[in-house]
């Protein structure tokens, strides 16, 4: 029996992960994976490309932009785990494997039976609409090739399609499904679309870092720098490059599979997208030239790490693959670009080096923090924590504030700046003034965008967990959530109507609760945040006659409303 070589033997270079021997993959015969749709595989997104602030963690297999085809177990085995959730997967099945794997399949449009009685029932347990629990092997066993849902476009997602996952049952690692089996046809060779050197030296890596660019001119595999014969360098340097993976039959311009860098005939720089850890996924905003996604949309792939910036992807780094070059020969540049396919791309330059001066020490303009330790910054209105690990690179970090405007209750707190990248949350906590003590229970922080940040109450102060630097002050939210029936008026028949719909929505800080209940009992009600629609299905619940229909809905400061109306069946 052949086997698939995806015996991949898992070093984490990162500080956010450990291994052991259960990393080690078993050898998978190479059928033992079906497609989960039925259907030519054309993928819109590859595993381990960049998205906003995460590593995508699967494959994103195309619907033809509809819903509703069949979704199978890719193999034998037994639903493990059950999701529904607002955003993030929406629907989703978990099935464990007896090879130490677990397929996952997510944004479903619906469920098969024995699965949808599994999810309400749990739900009306909990009275809850979001579910995620466990079941046991003996609960809903699968054998290949069963279907288990059809897809949909529930969750996070931005339109129809199957987000598919592999990963590792003990460890939660999540593994590219396209070196365990799942195949596509790709023999397109990647894009290079421009290049960047990148002056380092010896500071942290910011929007100020020094950096040229360089455009690409080639085809066919073969890239070189338009009208360049020799690159003049200087002091310690990285590169860069923007390049995306083409495929047979889609237009989508996804993520790249692996990148190696050669100085001369040293690799000194290699990625390889087989697996990750989740606690790792936020390092994507290291792992590219961050400052510049953010300020143009440009996403340059960094050759070279910041002191912090190690995930599993690194498979080789000689000296963080930043070169400095202490002659004045001329070197080789070997910059390889290849998809899971093994479809290779090569940009080749020659670098020189102008000044073999050793680079001064960085002098800060700032306040210096360490991203090797806590760092907690403490104002006259405002006390900042760091956690240590936040930072990927030491930060020259500047705060100032500004006197409160019209629609703040408080001065604004300019922390840092948005072109700094950050591993996890911080903590702020803003004083709030003595004339606002009637109101503290209701008091926000909110950021310029004027969205919601947290608003716990801590004595005087008002505390938040920003995932992001920026401006941040107070607001007041004692708004109510706002209800408005779709099909539903008061005494309303409903007899031909399969639902009650509704929109509902809310000002600043978001909805937290819903609940609904028809006679004074608990029923589910089924939520799409992205449209803000609500509906109840009918069941054999609710028979003929007159009900009362009552709904209550809460935002993340206990405002409340509730909705009650009269209607027959």
């Amino acid at each position: 029996m052949r086997l698939v070589k995806a015996a991949l033997l898992f070093f984490c270079l990162s500080p956010f992960c450990s291994f052991s021997q259960q990393d080690k993959l078993p050898e998978i015969p190479v059928n033992y994976f079906l497609n989960p749709l039925d259907i030519k595989l054309f993928l819109s997104g590859t595993f381990g490309e960049v998205r906003s602030n995460h590593f995508h963690s699967g494959i994103d297999i195309k619907t033809n932009q509809r819903e509703g085809y069949p979704v199978y177990a890719v193999a034998d085995g037994y639903i493990s785990r059950l999701r529904v959730q607002i955003g993030g997967f929406g629907n989703a099945v978990y099935i464990n494997h007896p090879n130490g794997l677990t397929s996952v399949y997510a944004h479903l449009q619906r469920f098969n039976d024995k699965i949808s009685i599994s999810i309400k029932n749990y739900q009306y347990l909990k009275e809850t609409f979001e579910a995620d629990f466990p079941l046991t092997p003996i609960e809903i066993p699968v054998k290949k090739g069963d279907i288990i849902a059809w897809s949909g476009n529930t969750g996070g997602s931005a339109g129809p399609h199957l987000h598919f996952e592999i990963r590792n049952t003990k460890t939660e690692q999540t593994i590219n499904p396209l070196v365990l089996g799942i195949k596509i046809q790709d023999d397109v060779k990647p894009q290079i679309n421009g290049f960047y050197i990148y002056k380092v030296n010896n500071a942290p890596f910011n929007e100020f870092t020094p950096k040229q660019y360089f455009q690409t001119v080639g085809a066919n595999e073969k890239y070189n720098l338009n009208k360049v014969n020799v690159v003049n360098v200087s002091g310690k340097i990285g590169l860069g490059i923007m390049t995306n993976d083409l495929m047979n039959g889609s237009g989508n311009r996804n993520g790249v599979y692996s990148t190696t860098i050669w100085l001369d005939q040293e690799k000194i720089y290699e990625t390889q997208a087989d697996q990750f850890y989740f606690d790792q996924t936020r390092t994507v905003n290291t792992y590219i030239d961050y400052p510049s996604k953010i300020s143009s949309g440009r996403v340059i792939e960094k050759g070279f790490i910041s002191k912090g910036g190690k995930t599993s992807f690194h498979k080789t780094l000689v000296n963080n693959g930043i070169i400095y070059l202490q002659d004045n020969q001329i070197h080789d540049i070997k910059y390889l670009i290849k998809d899971v396919n093994g479809n290779e791309s090569v940009l080749n330059f020659k670098i020189k080096s102008t000044d073999t001066s050793i680079p001064t020490a960085y002098k800060a303009k700032g306040a210096l923090l360490n991203h090797e330790q806590e760092n907690i910054i403490t104002k006259e209105d405002i006390n900042i924590k760091f956690p240590k690990g936040i930072f990927y690179d030491d930060v020259d970090f500047t705060y100032s504030k500004s006197p409160k405007t019209a629609s703040s209750l408080s001065p604004i707190h300019s922390i840092h700046n948005k072109l700094t990248p950050l591993h996890q949350a911080f903590e702020i906590m803003i004083k709030a003034d003595t004339s606002l003590n009637k109101v503290k229970d209701k008091l926000v922080v909110v950021n310029e965008n004027g969205a919601y940040q947290g608003g716990e109450v801590i004595n005087e102060y008002i505390r938040a967990y920003p995932k992001s630097f920026g401006k941040f002050y107070l607001k007041i939210d004692s708004i109510a959530p706002n209800i408005i029936p779709m099909n539903i008026t008061n005494n309303a028949n409903l007899s031909l109507q399969k639902a009650i719909s509704l929109k509902i929505s809310d000002n600043l800080s978001g909805i937290k609760e819903f609940k609904g209940y028809i006679n004074g009992k608990w029923v589910l009600m089924e939520y799409d945040y992205k449209k803000g629609l609500l509906w109840h299905n009918f069941d054999e619940r609710t028979g003929f006659g007159k009900h009362t229909f009552t709904l209550v809905v809460s935002d993340m400061k206990k405002n409340t409303k509730t909705l009650q109306l009269n209607f027959f069946r």
